[in-house]
């Protein structure tokens, strides 16, 4: 067995976490055998600067340390959040080299991403630092020729579960249950995270 540790990057706002991100990660885990996944909170992500994250960083935060408290192989990583300015996946990706030499990095991203990573900061650098665990998404998708070769695609069944559907239904006092980790439910209305509205009664 290979004494090199495989460290997944999984990078999001994660707002908020949901199910199919903790499933994603569980399918990397067992299908790239990583050793740990780092759910990386961004802070400022650079290509979402003309819709901010909803909820405050520090909420973010504390609900992916929920959602992963009881994931043997799954922690919460404020890299992102402690380093001041716009989160930008190569600066990370660079931070956790030196902090793990040995590693070997594996970037989890969806399919969307993937397409557009040529226009990412230093993407080049991106693909030389870690290899990229693909999650499909709907749709048809033409990939770039400078990334073939640098990707495995996971797995996983296409998915439209999102945070924003997350957000409506929790805001419109929706049944979450089957989206959410309990633990971040929880956490959602205790403080009141995304303007919670009443439950409503099971039909």
């Amino acid at each position: 067995m290979s004494s090199v540790e495989r460290i997944g990057v999984f990078g999001g706002t994660f707002d908020p976490i949901h199910c199919a991100h903790l499933e994603i990660a569980r399918t990397a885990v067992r299908e790239a055998a990583l050793d740990r996944v780092l759910f990386v909170v961004s802070a400022c992500p650079p290509h979402k600067r003309m819709r901010s994250p909803i909820a405050k960083v520090e909420d973010r935060y504390a609900m992916v340390r929920a959602a992963v408290k009881d994931e043997l192989k799954m922690e919460a990583s404020c890299l992102e959040i402690d380093r001041p300015g716009p989160s930008y996946t190569v600066e990370t990706l660079e931070t956790l080299r030196a902090l793990h030499p040995d590693a070997q990095l594996f970037l989890i991203l969806g399919m969307d991403s993937l397409v557009d990573l040529p226009h990412w900061k230093h993407p080049q650098r991106i693909l030389e630092l870690a290899r990229l665990l693909v999650v499909r998404r709907p749709g048809t998708w033409n990939i770039p020729e400078s990334v073939k070769g640098h990707f495995e695609l996971l797995s996983l069944r296409e998915t439209t579960l999102s945070s924003t559907e997350v957000r409506r239904r929790v805001s419109a006092g929706e049944d979450v249950r089957e989206m959410l980790p309990a633990a971040v439910e929880q956490l959602i209305r205790e403080k009141n995270i995304y303007e919670v509205g009443p439950v409503l009664p099971a039909h």
